[in-house]
């Protein structure tokens, strides 16, 4: 099994705590060489000027491959390709296109009254004017908004024939369910290459639970009582190393050749379980300012 590419997303900082704490989470795992690093928008694009921020700062002072997130919430058509317009001048042509969360409390999706309808209207304005290279999400389990699985996997497919590169998954506990997805979407026409899995390594598991059930993501019955007998003997970080690693292990067993990490700006144990896979630190940031 050779060592996978790998990539890593983060979250913009809210505080001069927060920033300190991206930069430690930088640090940790530049040597690591990623593909990419991604800088997430906040639910109903609460965190846009902070997400542009941190993006222009990471291309500038990193050395990073840095991709911004992008979202239809909360903006005209024009604004949204004025923020896309700030992040090609800033010398970043990697976009992450999302239709985005509604801002919290207002229930389901409503576009702006000038702004992109859904995704695939976003990629298709940014496929046009030819600057970047387009990522966007994928959901090996159902949307919570989907009618069925079929259902996102043709939307997946509608999101690649308008212009998207790359798929990164929502985080999911099984290799199996990664590979029935990857499985479903190859027989709709969509390169499974395209597809790359997203790790969540888990840090806390009452979190990841709850953020698991918002987003629609199916919690084995196993992993539940793991973290439970896990969590009363004091084993929660190995435990949780452990399940991590076995599931990237499993994945690149089945063929998968990328793997993008989902930190929460936590980095150690995304680090170890890169060590594991065999991916080697290669850069310092020690000198950069």
């Amino acid at each position: 099994m050779s060592a996978p590419e790998i990539s890593f997303e983060f979250f913009p900082p809210k505080s001069l705590e927060g920033s300190f704490r991206l930069w430690d989470t930088v640090q940790v795992l530049a040597p690591m060489s990623p593909r990419f690093v991604s800088v997430t928008y906040g639910a109903g694009g609460t965190t846009r000027e902070l997400t542009r921020d941190a993006v222009a700062t990471l291309h500038k002072s990193s050395g990073l491959n840095v991709a911004a997130h992008l979202t239809c919430v909360n903006a005209s058509r024009a604004e949204t390709l004025e923020i896309a317009d700030q992040f090609a001048e800033a010398g970043v042509n990697e976009i992450v296109a999302l239709r985005g969360d509604p801002p919290k409390g207002a229930g389901e999706f409503t576009p702006h009254a000038d702004g992109f309808a859904n995704s695939v209207e976003l990629i298709e304005a940014l496929a046009d004017t030819g600057k970047f290279n387009i990522r966007v999400g994928a959901y090996p389990d159902p949307h919570p908004e989907a009618p069925n699985a079929q259902a996102d996997v043709d939307w997946l497919k509608r999101k690649i024939d308008a212009g998207a590169d790359e798929a990164l998954t929502q985080f999911f506990f099984e290799a199996e369910t990664f590979f029935r997805f990857r499985d479903a979407c190859q027989k709709a026409g969509i390169d499974g290459d395209k597809i790359t899995p997203g790790i969540l390594p888990i840090e806390n598991w009452k979190g990841a639970r709850n953020f698991a059930k918002r987003c629609g993501t199916h919690i084995p019955a196993w992993v539940d009582d793991a973290f439970t007998k896990a969590a009363r003997d004091g084993r929660e970080d190995l435990l949780a190393t452990a399940i991590c690693t076995e599931l990237c292990s499993e994945l690149l067993d089945g063929g998968v050749k990328r793997l993008h990490f989902y930190t929460l700006n936590r980095p150690e144990l995304t680090r170890d379980v890169c060590h594991a896979l065999g991916v080697q630190p290669k850069v310092s940031l020690e000198n950069v300012a």
